[in-house]
């Protein structure tokens, strides 16, 4: 439905678009090309992966609980099967509040992506304001977003002149 609603509200734009000067950028090719980016997202990556074995070590733990747990259940008494059910179970809360710690959507992996990567962001997306107001481009889209775009003429990518703006050689 948005999509849908972006494609009509272009074509109706499209009139008043013509008398106007406009482009596009690559966002990835940006982003690919910026070295902060890359190493802001490699540090991302090493983060993720020692949140996720953590998660996984932790899940192993239960799976043994719950194995060992269903191994000796008939010959528990049903006092200590309560204790043994119970823990099981406040361990897999503690699982899933961890996992959310981790990767819910104010967790920690999230909250280190904001710090590195939204500097990074704002940087080229002053940067692509400054080619548009000396170029004077009414508009810039971003082509990463394919779906919106059936065809892109070479001519109008500032991908490159936005590097440049940032200090860096393509």
């Amino acid at each position: 439905m948005k999509k849908i609603f972006f494609i009509i509200f272009f074509l109706a734009a499209t009139g008043s678009l013509m008398a106007q000067n406009y482009a596009y950028v690559d966002m990835e090719y940006i982003f690919s090309k910026i070295p902060a980016y890359k190493n802001a997202q490699k540090q991302l990556e090493q983060l993720s992966a020692q949140y996720q074995k953590e998660m996984e070590n932790k899940h192993s733990v239960i799976a043994n609980m719950y194995s060992d747990y269903q191994k000796q259940s008939s010959g528990l008494s049903s006092a200590v099967r309560k204790q043994e059910e119970d823990a099981i179970i406040s361990s897999e809360k503690e699982y899933k509040a961890l996992q959310n710690k981790y990767f819910g959507p104010d967790g920690l992996l999230s909250q280190k992506r904001e710090l590195l990567i939204k500097p990074i962001q704002e940087s080229v997306n002053k940067s692509i304001q400054s080619v548009a107001v000396q170029k004077g481009y009414a508009v810039i889209f971003n082509k990463t977003d394919e779906s919106v775009f059936v065809y892109t003429n070479p001519a109008y990518d500032v991908s490159n002149i936005v590097l440049g703006r940032l200090g860096i050689n393509n």
